[in-house]
């Protein structure tokens, strides 16, 4: 094949040189790419172009050119970029990649340039730092080595200095730091991370500290960079500053901005309802991928029976106006139906037409059940209020027919609602799942006499709310006669309280519970009848669907209850 037809073929401009630096060949793509047709009879020294100049915009004199650097040194030359000017003042970037033409001998001869036009490229590479120099948050790029490659004004903002280009590696910031204060390497940040393990990386967290000293908590989102032939080329960082959100605690609300890294559902539509993007937040709660979404209506995630709500959407969404969040029903892939709680607004294209609505959903499901759990809760404290102002209205009304001084029945009604509060607190602490009898019994005997002189014994059970409120009035009673009256009141008596669980002829099994005074003093009835003897012998034990006696005996007395099980311990057992 001879010189010419070979070059005309070639799909890029191609031009040889000989030892001297004067241009000797070209073809025709290089002549439209100078934007003339150099006459070879003339010197053009190292290039056929009128002007040259480099990508700074300044002259490159011909000695500086990347032809006369091959002839100098002899090596080759890989992606030279530079600017080329036409006579009509026209200018092209270009990416040349030279060789060194070599005689017999070894020596050089002569140069060949391959070179082709960049420029759309390079416009395209502007384009996009124009598009991150305008965006509100910093974004900065490296190449595989972490170095870094570019870096808009939002970066030197958030890291409050400017770092060398090509010098700097990581990261922009002065210093970085753990979020626990401890310093943190450079090659330990989130984007040196990716880099090394060429993974996504979400939601990485560092603390930035300025050269004035100020700490700038941040959020990173390093993203490897791959060539068309998959092999990785750098990464692109976008920070977020959460200053303000860390400290209003709200972090994830404000996240939900960068659409790829949102906890929230974010899907787009057209006007026809029509899904055009599926962030992965989505696939997550509706169970379909992108691919299986876009493209696709949206009315396949809206159950029937709620479809006239994408009607209404739509239509307000023509009318330029915003959804404001609703709480609705959605579908999933797996039909099943999950509460979301919607906003939607208008998408409009660059000259503010509207060309269909972006929408954010959320799972609400667990803030539903918290709702339900809400009510049941609400329900259950009115049911054990009312209970609570029954006995306490019984507690005065008894108290108040056997008292005649209204300062001995203010302190008797006082002491019973403080016994009342204690097996409250109990309940309270457990959820209102029950008190055991030990736990009852000590919390209502600890005012009156230390634990030594009380002796437990029965099977572990879980009293039932109810009965832990009468039986705790009961034991309080008790607790009171025995240290004014009873084994309390002198040295050495004791309180002995056993219970167990007994089949009854009926087949049911009831619990019985006795409560013996041990070494106190002979013990013998009242000559009236006082609330203790009214809560001991008929508050307690109707409450409890049982029944009860009272026996005096020579060193104190023993009330002995039986009531249905089911009437006294909860569903679940405890431990006593």
């Amino acid at each position: 094949m001879s010189w010419h037809p070979f070059m005309a073929a070639l799909p890029v401009g191609i031009y040889t040189c000989d030892a001297t630096g004067r241009v000797v060949r070209y073809n025709e793509l290089a002549a439209e790419l100078w934007g003339r047709s150099p006459d070879l009879a003339e010197h053009h020294a190292y290039c056929g172009a009128y002007r040259t100049y480099g990508l700074d915009g300044k002259p490159l004199r011909p000695a500086d050119s990347p032809m006369a650097e091959l002839l100098a040194t002899g090596k080759a030359l890989r992606a030279r970029e530079l600017c080329l000017e036409r006579p009509d003042g026209s200018r092209i970037v270009v990416e040349a990649n030279l060789n060194p033409l070599l005689d017999g001998a070894g020596q050089v001869i002569g140069g060949v340039s391959c070179f082709h036009d960049i420029t759309g490229r390079k416009q395209a590479e502007h384009s996009l730092q124009q598009i991150l120099q305008a965006m509100p948050v910093a974004v900065y790029t490296t190449d595989t080595s972490g170095t870094l490659t570019f870096f808009n004004e939002a970066s030197a903002e958030l890291w409050g200095w400017r770092p060398e280009i090509g010098v700097s590696q990581w990261c922009g910031s002065w210093r970085l730091r753990h979020l626990d204060g401890e310093p943190m390497a450079h090659d330990q940040c989130p984007m040196a991370t990716a880099l090394r393990e060429e993974r996504e990386i979400r939601w990485g967290r560092a603390v930035a500290e300025r050269p004035d000293g100020t700490l700038v908590p941040f959020v990173a989102f390093p993203t490897p960079l791959h060539d068309a032939a998959g092999s990785l080329v750098g990464a692109v960082n976008t920070l977020l500053d959460v200053s303000e959100q860390q400290q209003a605690a709200d972090i994830g609300m404000h996240m939900a901005a960068i659409v790829e890294s949102s906890l929230d559902a974010i899907v787009s539509k057209d006007l026809n309802g029509i899904i055009t993007s599926w962030n992965p937040a989505a696939e997550r709660l509706f169970g379909y991928t992108a691919d299986e979404a876009v493209g696709q209506s949206v009315l396949m995630l809206i159950p029937e029976g709620r479809q006239d709500e994408e009607t209404t959407i739509i239509e307000r969404i023509r009318r330029g106006e915003r959804v404001d969040t609703f709480e609705t029903m959605r579908r999933r892939k797996d039909g099943t139906l999950i509460p979301v709680s919607l906003t939607i607004s208008p998408v409009r294209n660059a000259r503010g037409r509207i060309v269909g609505a972006s929408k954010i959903a959320r799972d609400i499901t667990s803030h539903k059940e918290s709702e339900r759990r809400i009510r049941v809760l609400m329900r259950e404290v009115n049911h054990r209020v009312k209970n609570q102002y029954s006995v306490i209205l019984a507690m005065i009304r008894e108290s108040g027919k056997r008292s005649s001084d209204p300062a001995g029945f203010e302190l008797q009604v006082r002491e019973r609602i403080m016994a009342l509060a204690d097996s409250h607190d109990l309940l309270v602490s457990a959820d209102w799942s029950g008190a055991t009898v030990c736990e009852l019994l000590r919390a209502q005997v600890k005012p009156f006499a230390d634990s030594e002189r009380i002796t437990l014994s029965g099977p572990p059970l879980l009293l039932h709310p109810n009965a832990v409120q009468y039986l705790g009035i009961a034991f309080h009673e008790l607790a009171t006669n025995a240290t004014k009256h009873g084994a309390l009141s002198v040295k050495g008596g004791r309180i002995v309280v056993d219970w167990q669980i007994v089949p009854g002829d009926d087949g049911i099994d009831y619990l019985e519970l006795a409560w013996r005074e041990e070494g106190g003093p002979p013990a013998t009835p009242a000559e009236r009848t006082g609330f203790g003897s009214v809560v001991l012998q008929r508050i307690t034990p109707q409450a409890l669907n049982g029944s009860s006696e009272i026996l005096y005996g020579d060193s104190g007395i023993t009330w002995w209850l039986r009531a249905p099980l089911d009437s006294v311990v909860a569903r679940d057992d405890g431990d006593a």
